[in-house]
């Protein structure tokens, strides 16, 4: 579940404060586990103490972990007494420069293992987040680009490259915690895994999360529902609560400076994908909704992005929600909009980003009351297709045989058969079945665009960064080859950015929904 490595340019030792904290373990939206932790200095370095509990489908209980680091990081010894599945087992490891040596003890047997580690390597045992103390310090002293070598104990050591760092501040019930949030990519044995860290001005750890496995783990103090993570506030930016179906959206309103004497303007929602789930769409340190928001506001058009179910501030459940189920929130949140008295309710745009674009899509076929849509890095395949090729173009990336990257493309279009059948997971590891068998999955699999498109009478207009690595800029031609296809087809425009990536952050993007906003009105 762990990886991370890059070695940090020499810097002094990070000096983390000491003291105790508490996370909460959530899976798929669901709390699973706590784990309490302590981080204590004495003259000899560093010592991080924990113990916890994390319920199914993990079933894993930390009777004692204890981790000791010399003043400036290096490794020094490792203890683990734990229970798997209610089994008991134990990790004891002495570190050598460059060595791991483990005494690991199970089901009464005891065998010894050495492994060839990095001199400053981090200890991270799996599902021991009290470890993760030890990447918050290191981080510390990271910038984008680094890597860090992190020794998942008993098994290998792996590396981790930061991909972007950004300032963020939390805000909720109580004081505001300044933080920096770093994105990460695990370039574990199976595939390369994106996680996010985050950690505050003590250098300790706030949040660990997986976003692919749906796994978050946060420290007490920030895990209330009410907190958020601020990355960058507009001028003219003002915080709502939006009646969903049984909880509330949390969400920003970007009004136009300066608009004494115009009553109505075009107002646009802008939807977002599930990673990141935040209204700010946060990626690789950019916070592309806020900025696009303040762009259109500034042409004189409202704008509204809201935290996705589940996350953020906003209230709801996500281990069931489908992507016609994150459509009902856009129907939600336009119900609302409309009915204030500055929106020109002839004038109301969708515009959705990556899956946001199918959930805008979707919206838009069932609400005829939206005049346009606008789909920001949305794919033209079937959801399966576009699956497979993305895991064909990551299996190509590595240096794998032809027979076991096609072996996993196989066990690939397995699972997504026995996903969308119910059926068929025998030989499929149960880790992969727990990640992959879900509502949400199964409705991106059997997302049609051509079916989905059937129902929209829409306008839409099309933007694609054609330097997208995850959504290839031929899905913008096929999408936009499918919209025109349609009997009496309303207006379709494409979009593509040549310099652009799947951040969308050119301000091209702006400019061409503001030009098609004024051809709206004509």
């Amino acid at each position: 579940m762990l990886a991370a490595t890059g070695l940090a340019a020499a810097q002094s030792a990070p000096a983390p404060t000491p003291g105790d904290a508490a996370f909460v373990i959530f899976l798929k939206g669901t709390p699973i586990g706590r784990e309490q932790v302590t981080l204590a200095r004495s003259s000899s370095g560093w010592i991080i103490t924990s113990t916890g509990q994390t319920g199914p489908p993990v079933d894993f209980g930390i009777t004692r972990f204890e981790m000791k680091y010399s003043p400036d990081w290096r490794p020094l010894e490792m203890k683990l007494e734990a229970r798997l599945k209610n089994q008991p087992a134990s990790v004891a490891t002495s570190f050598a420069m460059t060595t791991a040596i483990n005494e690991v003890t199970q089901s009464g047997r005891t065998a010894s293992k050495e492994d060839q580690i990095s001199a400053k390597t981090l200890v991270m045992p799996n599902n021991v987040f009290g470890s993760y103390e030890a990447l918050a310090a290191r981080l510390s002293v990271s910038a984008a680009g680094a890597e860090i070598p992190i020794y998942v104990v008993p098994q290998t050591e792996v590396k981790a490259t930061v991909r972007a760092v950004s300032e963020q501040m939390l805000t909720g019930p109580g004081s505001p915690l300044a933080t920096r949030r770093f994105e990460l990519t695990l370039q574990n044995t199976g595939a390369p895994l994106d996680a996010v860290v985050v950690i505050d001005d003590k250098l300790r750890l706030v949040r660990f999360e997986i976003p692919a496995a749906g796994l978050v783990v946060v420290r007490e103090d920030a895990s209330s529902v009410a907190t958020r993570a601020q990355t960058t506030r507009n001028p003219t930016d003002a915080d709502v609560s939006i009646p969903a179906n049984g909880f509330n959206l949390a969400g920003t309103l970007t009004a136009p400076p300066g608009v004494a004497g115009r009553l109505r303007h075009p107002a646009v929602v802008l939807v977002g994908g599930p990673s990141p789930a935040d209204r700010d769409e946060l990626i690789g340190g950019v916070p592309v909704f806020a900025q696009l928001a303040r762009a259109l506001a500034d042409a004189g058009i409202l704008v509204l992005r809201y935290d996705r179910r589940g996350a953020g501030q906003s209230g709801g459940r996500t281990e069931s929600a489908t992507l016609s189920d994150y459509a009902d929130d856009v129907s939600a949140v336009l119900r609302w909009l409309r009915k204030r008295d500055d929106v020109d309710t002839r004038r109301t745009i969708v515009a959705g980003r990556g899956d946001g674009g199918a959930v805008a899509l979707i919206a838009a076929g069932r609400d005829k009351s939206i005049n346009s849509v606008v789909t920001l890095g949305a794919a033209g395949s079937k959801g399966g297709d576009l699956i497979l090729a993305q895991q064909q173009r990551v299996l190509d990336g590595l240096k794998l045989p032809a027979e076991e990257r096609q072996a996993r493309i196989e066990l690939q279009k397995k699972i997504q058969a026995a996903v969308v059948s119910g059926t068929g997971w025998q030989g499929v590891p149960e880790a992969m079945r727990r990640q992959a068998d879900t509502p949400w999955f199964k409705s991106v699999l059997t997302y049609d665009p051509a079916e989905v498109l059937l129902k929209v009478k829409q306008p839409l207009l099309v933007i694609h960064g054609d330097l997208d690595a995850a959504v290839p800029a031929g899905e913008a031609d096929r999408l936009a080859e499918i919209a025109r296809s349609r009997k009496k087809a309303p207006p379709v425009e494409l979009l593509h950015i040549p310099d652009a990536d799947q951040k969308l952050s050119s301000p091209k993007v702006a400019a061409a929904i503001v030009d098609w906003i004024k051809k709206l009105a004509i």
